[in-house]
């Protein structure tokens, strides 16, 4: 763990540094933006009827064989039968319980802001509870299929099941005030060059900056609380809501004011944090 630490605080780019909003530069790439009350749901796995959780594509095709992150949505109460999946996931918890575990594993709840990944071929269970139940789900490569146990295999990957309490988060310097105003946690991949990579930004009340990522795709959900991408806005992205762009790409964000916000960004090149005067 030190060890990764130690190489993520090497090869991350972050900057916390007062931004000149007439030096920013314009964006390069046309932004997608999808809030949550948009999102079309529908059967995640259809044969199981009016027991299948529901599914809302934030990017790519989760029946196609793309990199694809969606919405997974369930109900209080819900329990997979055990099953195994042809590929694996990394899932973010954005509201209510979730465990994810061997079918014999005692109930772990993972609340908001939790993370765990799913190695293909591996035999589990998925159950929740609270009113409301929703995982963002991210795949590299699709088709993303659910088999019986009776055709497990050992992909040689072993789970992660990481609580929101456990999320180690770092601070970014600030040149212009003593508080913390944004925090980083990485969790999978490397920062250098090109590679792929995720991690949580998280902000203070209040927080304004510009976010310049210089990625070929950039993808980004808010996790908890809520912000604006642009200056202009009336209104913030709530949990659950996606931006993101092809190509590199600069964003005015903002958190609301009165709660942090934590968003989730999967990338594939370096990105750079400025906090705004």
């Amino acid at each position: 763990m030190i060890r990764l630490l130690l190489t993520f605080l090497i090869t991350l780019a972050f900057i916390g540094c007062s931004a000149e909003p007439d030096k920013v530069p314009k964006n390069t790439s046309s932004l997608r933006v999808l809030p949550v009350s948009e999102v079309e749901w529908e059967a995640l796995n259809p044969a199981r009827g009016d027991m299948s959780p529901k599914a809302g594509t934030l990017w790519g095709d989760r029946n196609g064989e793309v990199p694809t992150g969606f919405l997974a949505k369930f109900v209080d109460g819900f329990s997979s039968p055990p099953h195994i999946h042809n590929v694996t996931y990394r899932a973010v918890v954005i509201a209510g319980g979730i465990h994810n575990d061997d079918p014999e594993a005692v109930k772990m709840w993972m609340g908001n802001g939790s993370f765990w990944t799913q190695p293909k071929g591996e035999t589990h269970i998925t159950a929740a509870k609270g009113d409301t139940n929703i995982a963002l789900v991210e795949i590299d490569q699709g088709p993303y299929l659910v088999r019986p146990p009776s055709q497990a295999f050992d992909s040689g990957e072993r789970p992660v099941n990481v609580d929101a309490s456990n999320i180690v988060w770092l601070s970014l310097p600030q040149a212009k005030t003593p508080v913390d105003a944004a925090h980083i946690a990485y969790l999978w991949g490397t920062f250098a060059g090109s590679e792929w990579n995720g991690s949580f930004l998280k902000f203070a009340p209040g927080f304004e900056g510009v976010l310049t990522s210089e990625g070929a795709v950039f993808h980004g959900v808010v996790i908890r609380g809520s912000m604006k991408y642009d200056s202009s806005q009336t209104g913030h992205l709530s949990p659950g809501s996606y931006f993101g762009a092809q190509g590199p790409t600069t964003l005015r964000i903002a958190s609301s004011a009165d709660q942090e916000t934590i968003i989730y960004i999967r990338t594939n090149g370096p990105y750079q944090l400025q906090q705004s005067n």
